[in-house]
């Protein structure tokens, strides 16, 4: 079983909600490239709405992980790229939700940017991430877990 990298938090900072200030791990690194809210066997956007492009985001994100042997405890640090701060904004509520149902309560360093456009026409948000895990961790041969389309309920 890999041991998960360790939150950190500088001694007198208060405590951030969703996200760590620092991440310290060991081993091997896994660079997940952007990933946005799309099926990406279809590459087609699950959705127009924020919500459920960042929920699908998220979902690839982890997807392409555990590929790569890795889990969400992994994780050391997510980007999101964002077209509109004001639907982050007044999304936060859902997107914390969305992200707890597929990363779980497990929260490392985490930025958010606002750019002007993504790539792919119609794209509101893109997900990138780097996971670390223990050294000697077998990442050959990990096989795809489908996962169920997060627009569907």
């Amino acid at each position: 079983m890999s041991k998960s990298p360790k939150l950190v938090n500088p001694r007198d900072w208060p405590r951030p909600n969703g996200y760590a200030n620092a991440v310290v791990g060991q081993g091997q690194i896994i660079a997940i490239a952007g990933q946005i809210g799309w099926d990406p066997i279809r590459e087609t956007l699950v959705s127009d709405d924020f919500v459920q492009q960042s929920r699908q985001a998220i979902a690839n994100v982890l997807t392409a992980l555990e590929a790569a042997g890795g889990k969400a405890e992994h994780l050391v640090r997510l980007t999101w790229y964002i077209t509109d701060r004001d639907a982050y904004l007044k999304n936060r509520d859902k997107l914390g939700k969305a992200y707890r149902e597929e990363l779980g309560k497990y929260y490392p360093a985490m930025s958010v940017v606002v750019v002007a456009g993504l790539l792919q026409q119609g794209a509101k948000v893109e997900i990138e991430a780097t996971a670390v895990l223990e050294p000697g961790v077998n990442t050959k041969g990990t096989k795809l877990k489908k996962r169920r389309d997060k627009t569907r309920k």
